[in-house]
Formats: C-alpha cells, sequence, structure tokens
C-alpha cells in the first residue's frame, strides 16, 4: 500500500478508523479546538472500533498547549472496594474475561470531561458523530471482523449483551448499537459526569451488578480524573513526553534515552535495530521491577530520567550480543490518535478496555463494554501491581509527544502492548535522528520483541522487508528471529502528527489500520 505524508495548516487529525479522523476534522472545521476535537475522535472509535476501545475503558491525554506547556490527564479507574483477595480465593490469577475480570472503574469518561474544560462546543455537538454511528450503524471493518471469529469462543459465553450484539459480525456487515447511542445521548443531555453520578450511573452500576462485576455505584462515584506531571526525558535535539505511572510511559522514554547513548549506525542497519531491541530489554526490566500504581513504588521515574549516570550505566549493559529473552510479556489493544490545530494545540492520545472487547461484558441497559484492565493485577498481599481496593493498575497505554529545539512539536504512538514502546521508538527515531519522511517511518517493516496484540510468541518479530544482511546479524547476534508478513496487525496500528515553527502541518497513518489523515 502506498500512502503519502499529509499537509495542512488549519488542522490535522490522525486516527485507526477514517470515521473517526473525519469526526475530528469536522469538529475543528466547526471552531472547535484540538482538546475538542480530540473527544470527537474518542467517541467515534468507541462505536466505530468496538474490539479496539470503548467508554468502558480508560484513557490517556497528553497536550502541548499554544503557550508551550506541556500537560497530562489520567482517565484511570481503580479497583473496586470488593475486588480484594478474598474475592478470588482458589484463583491463581484475576481471569482475563467474564465479571471477575470486569473489576476497576472505567475512567475514559472522566478523561473526555477534562479534555473539555476550557472548551466552546456544547457535549451534544462533539458527541454527534458517534451519537449517529452507533444509531444508524457503521460497517463492520476486516480487523473487527477477524476478532469476533477467533475472540468468539471465549466471549459468547459472557454475561450480558455481547453476543446479541457483536456475535456473528462479518466484513461489511452493519453494526448498529442503539443502546450505546442512547448512553451517548444521555451523556450529552446530562453531562459526563453523569457517567460516575446520577440516574445513568445507577443504571452502569446495576447491570454491573446483575452480571457480577465487583464494581459498584460507590466506586463510580469515588472516581475522580487525575492531572499527573508528565514524565521526560532529554535527548540529542529534543524532549521527549509521556505518560507517568501506572503506565509504562517510562519504558518508552527509557528506550530512546538509551539509545541516544549508543552508536547509531544507519537507518534500518544492524546497529539501529539491534541497539534499540536491547534498549527495549533493559527499560523492560526496570519497567516490570517497579512500575505499577505510583503509591507503591519504590524508585522514581522522572529521577531516573535525570540521571545521567545511571542512564549510562544502564547503557554499559548493552553489548553486541543479544540479552538472553523473553521476560513475561503483556498484552492489550487499545487505539492511539492525534490531534492538531491551528492555535498550536498538539494532543497525544491513547484509550482503551485492555483485551479485544475488555472483559466481554456488554452491560445491557447501555451497551457499554466494559474493560479488563484489572485482570493485570498480581493476587498477592503486597508487591508490585498486587491487588488492592482503590489501586490503579499496571498500564501499557502511554501516548507520546516530542518537542524538537527547532520548534517542531511531534505527537506519535500507536496501539499493541508491549509493541508501543517499541513502535515509539522505531517511528521516532526514523523520522527525527535519520531524517525518514514521516509516513515512511510508519509504512516501512517494524520489528517487535515479545508478546503484543494478537500475538502468543516471544520470539523477536520481524516484518518481512528488511535487509538480508541485517536479517543475518541479528541472527547472529542471538536474537531469535520470527519473520511474519509485512504490515503483519501484530505490528500495531501506530500514527504521527508534526507541527513546524511556521504552522505547518505533517500527518501520517498506518496501513495496518482502517485509518486516515484528516486535513484542513
Amino acid at each position: 500500500m502506498t500512502l503519502s505524508t499529509v499537509h495542512g495548516r488549519h488542522g490535522m487529525v490522525t486516527a485507526p478508523h477514517f470515521l473517526a479522523s473525519r469526526a475530528g476534522l469536522e469538529v475543528l472545521k466547526d471552531g472547535g479546538n484540538a482538546r475538542e476535537a480530540a473527544v470527537a475522535v474518542a467517541a467515534a472509535l468507541a462505536v466505530v472500533y468496538p474490539h479496539m476501545t470503548g467508554i468502558g475503558g480508560d484513557s490517556f491525554w497528553l497536550i502541548h498547549e499554544p503557550d508551550g506547556r506541556v500537560h497530562a490527564i489520567h482517565g484511570c479507574g481503580g479497583a473496586a472496594q470488593a475486588a480484594d483477595l478474598s474475592l478470588y480465593a482458589g484463583l491463581d490469577a484475576v481471569p482475563t474475561r467474564g465479571p471477575l475480570a470486569a473489576n476497576t472503574v472505567a475512567g475514559t469518561i472522566s478523561g473526555w470531561e477534562a479534555m473539555l474544560e476550557g472548551g466552546t462546543l456544547p457535549l451534544d455537538r462533539i458527541l454527534r458523530d458517534a451519537i449517529d454511528h452507533a444509531e444508524a450503524g457503521v460497517a463492520v471493518t476486516k480487523s473487527g471482523a477477524d476478532i469476533v471469529a477467533s475472540k468468539g469462543p471465549e466471549l459468547r459465553i459472557q454475561p450480558g449483551a455481547w453476543a446479541e450484539t457483536f456475535d456473528g459480525m462479518a466484513e461489511g456487515h452493519k453494526l448498529k448499537q442503539p443502546a450505546l447511542a442512547e448512553t451517548l445521548r444521555r451523556l450529552a443531555i446530562g453531562g459526563l459526569d453523569s457517567f460516575y453520578r446520577g440516574a445513568l450511573a445507577a443504571d452502569i452500576a446495576d447491570d454491573l451488578a446483575a452480571l457480577g462485576s465487583p464494581v459498584s455505584a460507590a466506586d463510580l462515584g469515588a472516581h475522580q480524573v487525575e492531572y499527573p506531571d508528565p514524565l521526560r526525558a532529554s535527548i540529542k535535539g529534543a524532549t521527549l513526553y509521556n505518560s507517568a505511572p501506572p503506565t509504562q510511559g517510562i519504558a518508552s522514554l527509557l528506550i530512546l534515552a538509551l539509545s541516544d547513548r549508543l552508536p547509531q549506525g544507519s537507518a534500518e542497519s544492524f546497529r539501529h535495530i539491534h541497539g534499540l531491541i536491547e534498549a527495549t530489554k533493559q527499560a523492560f526490566l526496570w519497567r516490570d521491577r517497579y512500575c505499577g500504581d505510583p503509591r507503591t513504588m519504590t524508585a522514581d521515574p522522572q529521577a531516573l530520567l535525570n540521571d545521567d549516570d545511571a542512564l549510562h550505566a544502564m547503557t554499559a549493559r548493552i553489548g553486541p550480543q543479544a540479552l538472553p529473552w523473553p521476560q513475561p510479556a503483556s498484552a492489550g489493544d487499545t487505539c492511539w490518535f492525534a490531534v492538531a490545530d491551528s492555535e498550536g494545540r498538539v494532543a497525544s492520545c491513547i484509550q482503551s478496555t485492555y483485551f479485544e472487547f475488555g472483559s466481554g461484558l456488554v452491560l445491557p441497559r447501555t451497551g457499554i463494554t466494559w474493560q479488563n484492565r484489572g485482570s493485570s493485577f498480581r493476587l498477592a498481599e503486597s508487591g508490585w501491581n498486587a491487588l488492592t481496593p482503590g489501586h490503579k493498575p499496571f498500564h501499557t497505554l502511554n501516548p507520546a509527544l516530542a518537542r524538537f529545539d527547532d520548534g517542531r512539536v511531534m505527537a506519535y504512538g500507536t496501539m499493541g502492548g508491549e509493541g508501543q514502546p517499541q513502535t515509539q521508538a522505531a517511528i521516532f527515531s526514523r523520522y527525527a535522528r535519520y531524517g525518514v519522511d514521516l509516513q515512511e517511518a510508519i509504512t516501512r517493516p517494524r520489528w517487535l520483541l515479545g508478546r503484543t496484540w494478537g500475538a502468543e510468541s516471544v520470539t523477536l518479530k520481524l516484518e518481512e522487508g528488511f535487509d538480508a544482511t541485517t536479517i543475518d546479524q541479528l541472527h547472529a547476534a542471538g536474537h531469535d528471529v520470527e519473520m511474519v508478513p509485512y504490515l503483519s496487525q501484530s505490528m500495531g496500528h501506530a500514527g504521527a502528527i508534526v507541527r513546524h515553527p511556521d504552522g505547518t502541518l505533517e500527518g501520517a497513518t498506518d496501513p495496518r489500520s482502517d485509518g486516515e489523515v484528516a486535513s484542513w
């Protein structure tokens, strides 16, 4: 597939589904800013990409404001008060599907509300396209149909409305979600806070209780959005930003900070790819030892990123041979997207229900698919990511931003569990370090260490298209290389927007997705 970098000036959206990109662009054209347009994109994705995201999940947002300030919003829910170890007595792990997997509050809507602060467009305008798509129906994508076919056996047996809503979907089938349309309409009328407090919240809580979830009305009512400082790392020519814990944003920053200290080679060379892969291993080892709910962490990720000696020590562990792998891998699916407006706002955004269709619980009265993010908790009394009522589970979600010394601002990211930090590193290094065209940086073959969305093996996967010499060198260095087809779904759905100092916008989307860059 041949795609070209898209250029614009007044506004731009990139998202993994073309209808979501267009929903965001129309909000920009109607006078909305990038933050308002981002919520329109998020709402549309919740309808047109229900296997990837939904309003029953969590969301994370990184925003560059016109004055240069970079700040974060975490719409991330904690474990229910009833979700303690006694609830899982006799189990070795939290189930990944079913009522006991639906054990955390969905924070996505609180992130939307925070993003809309200071906006001017009415909420019913922001949610207009999402409501229409849910009510009138949208054509099912191939990726959606494939997920229903492969995951149907474990999803159709779950309590709730999944089977009647999604089962049997084929590519091109018109998917209508009237219950979700009504919920979005109730949010537009009653305000986004009604998801957590009021009549809609009561209906959500009643449905969850009837299906066996531990999340209660009190849990919903206690939820609050958070505004943590984003993590930042300085490298040659740029300052990088990413989301703070409980996300794996630290891993994404560490990979680029460590590789910045290594011999560079040329784009797609052994040095380029091997260096990023080995930096990934060092970043994941730190992440898996320390990263989780900030209240339980014993190490400060920002302090690490500020410590040159510590970073050099980590870099020194990277040699010409591959470190033995694997470590335990994280799964998950997400939707990353970005929006830029003419005033200088650039938003990097991501939201998810974790696994495909989350817990598999679709609430009958509201049409909401509830996440299973809390299935990542460890059933332990204490320590890393231990299940504790009110605590946030570890998140693979992490939106990325970069501010270059020359004034460019770049939003970039992808879906794909363990693949998110790796694909971010591939895209950023190609574009920023080697001067590769933005769209080409996303389109080129990618690599992935470990397991990600849609894949179970933990090898080093390379898409077909890499130079044979580079592949041989990776084999010789001890990497367990597995070749996969070019444009493999397992490599995730990436995208990027770059705003230049003169206001020019560049955008790119992933040919692995159903998305587009919508530009004005």
